[in-house]
């Protein structure tokens, strides 16, 4: 007698399009999406129309648009991708969210906190959900680390946490990963910008514009390896340190390239306990292929040996991790290494209160 096997039916894969295709619009998204097996890229729209179509090319990208909403009205798309400058934020994010559809864009949430208001608001009458694209929270090593620091405040087994240092240093965050870039000689196209706070000057809104730019991320992963918000208590004349603290009593600082170096990138993230410490060491933005290292120090008692442990972690990159993160959330599985908006804004408000304590505007 025969036997009918039965084919298991293959899951549909989540169809993604892309508003932008330029430096981290490729290097950081498109290249990541194109090999994630859960997806499949299926449309983009670039206004630098001879780029979008070598782009396109490249991936095996099937239909190319200069207009976002001639793809967003004419593509039946699960996930939209849009990496822009940030500081344009408050003008395209809101275009884009009337769609309804999942949008992860790039850090931060916008240019101010009122334009981060106004994005937020923006995705919560349109019930859009949005993610935005802190992909440290994504490295492997870093998905780890916060399991084992939610359960050691959990457990108490290293005691309460007493203090979290980040350093990151001025590095090559790029780390050569511009090299598959596709380039064109096409002028951008103008557009409008969206306007800059009005409660700043220029000199202190150029403050805020580069701190938000270099060490958003680090203010937003304080607070995830926290799980609390923070707030910043003191700055650094020559703005190399800040210090903060916790809703819980947290000790915090951020170490802003009180060094730098030409071709290696050292940011470390430590995580400290009342008998040990969680330590964190991250690679350049830009890597492929390498997650962070993950080590946890355990003190000892009653005469026994401490302990010093290196977790081993997959050859698996943050920006890819993080494109498989975002098309699990679309996918309706949970995941808490994408950060919402809400969170991303209340980076934009912890940076303006930096900047009042550094600059005293």
């Amino acid at each position: 007698m025969s036997k009918k096997i039965a084919k298991k039916k293959e899951a549909r894969k989540v169809r993604v399009g892309f508003v932008g295709v330029g430096g981290m619009g490729q290097a950081a998204h498109l290249r990541h999406y194109a090999q994630v097996p859960e997806c499949e890229v299926v449309a983009l729209a670039e206004v630098r129309p001879e780029l979008g179509k070598k782009v396109a090319a490249k991936w095996g990208v099937p239909n190319v648009y200069t207009d976002f909403e001639e793809m967003l009205k004419k593509e039946k798309l699960d996930a939209v991708v849009s990496s822009q400058p940030f500081t344009f934020h408050g003008t395209l994010m809101p275009q884009i969210l009337k769609y309804k559809v999942p949008l992860l864009t790039e850090k931060p949430i916008a240019g101010s906190v009122a334009m981060g208001e106004k994005v937020l608001a923006a995705a919560k009458k349109n019930k859009t959900p949005m993610m935005i694209a802190y992909h440290k929270r994504s490295d492997p090593a870093s998905m780890e680390a916060k399991k084992i620091v939610d359960a050691f405040k959990k457990t108490k087994e290293l005691g309460e946490m007493t203090y979290i240092r980040i350093l990151m240093p001025a590095g090559d965050w790029v780390a050569n990963g511009f090299c598959q870039n596709l380039n064109s000689a096409e002028p951008y196209p103008t557009h409008e910008w969206d306007p800059v706070a009005t409660d700043m000057d220029k000199e202190t809104n150029d403050a805020y514009i580069s701190f938000v730019n270099y060490y958003i991320h680090q203010v937003n992963f304080m607070r995830y390896m926290l799980g609390e918000t923070w707030k910043p208590t003191y700055a650094a004349p020559s703005g190399v340190m800040l210090a903060g603290i916790s809703k819980s009593g947290v000790a915090c600082t951020l170490e802003m390239s009180p060094y730098q170096n030409s071709i290696d990138w050292q940011e470390e993230v430590l995580v400290c306990f009342q008998k040990g410490w969680v330590r964190l060491t991250l690679p350049a933005p830009l890597t492929t292929n390498r997650a962070g290292k993950l080590e946890i120090f355990r003190d000892a008692r009653d005469g026994a040996a401490p302990s010093h442990t290196e977790i081993q972690m997959p050859w698996v990159g943050a920006m890819w991790q993080q494109a498989r993160n975002f098309v699990a959330s679309v996918s309706g599985k949970r995941d808490i290494a994408c950060c919402p908006p809400e969170d991303a804004l209340e980076d934009l408000k912890f940076a303006r209160d930096f900047i009042k304590i550094w600059k005293n505007k």
